[in-house]
């Protein structure tokens, strides 16, 4: 008997990857989401994770030079749930078992596909 083949798709540091979307050149450039009235971070580029700040970390804990390093956007739900139903109807392709886990994750039931073609399946 075949065993059940699941894949998680989890979307690297989503809500700065949806702005970054729009402005290629914030690719390398320390990035921030923060929380509905600007108080907190609740997104962080790599680079941000780099510099050691921490998720849900206040704004007004980070001294104006590291802020001015930075590149803040305030939270814009509706853009991140647009690209999110976007990404999930892309994962649709691939198998129509998919479980929507979050705004930025996935689990994709890939058993259908046999086991020696799963790689090149998902290339």
């Amino acid at each position: 008997m075949q065993g059940k083949r699941i894949a998680i798709v989890d979307c690297n540091n989503f809500y700065v990857s949806c702005e970054r979307l729009f402005n290629p050149a914030l690719k390398t450039v320390p990035t921030v989401v923060l929380s509905n009235n600007d108080g907190c971070i609740i997104a962080r580029s790599q680079e941000i994770k780099d510099m050691g700040i921490r998720m849900g970390q206040p704004l007004f804990q980070l001294e104006e030079p590291v802020q001015q390093e930075m590149v803040m956007f305030s939270s814009n739900y509706e853009l991140y749930g647009d690209i999110s139903d976007r990404i999930a109807k892309i994962l649709a392709r691939f198998t129509d078992r998919i479980e929507v886990y979050s705004i930025d994750e996935s689990f994709l039931d890939l058993t259908h596909i046999p086991e020696d073609e799963l790689r090149n399946y998902m290339s």
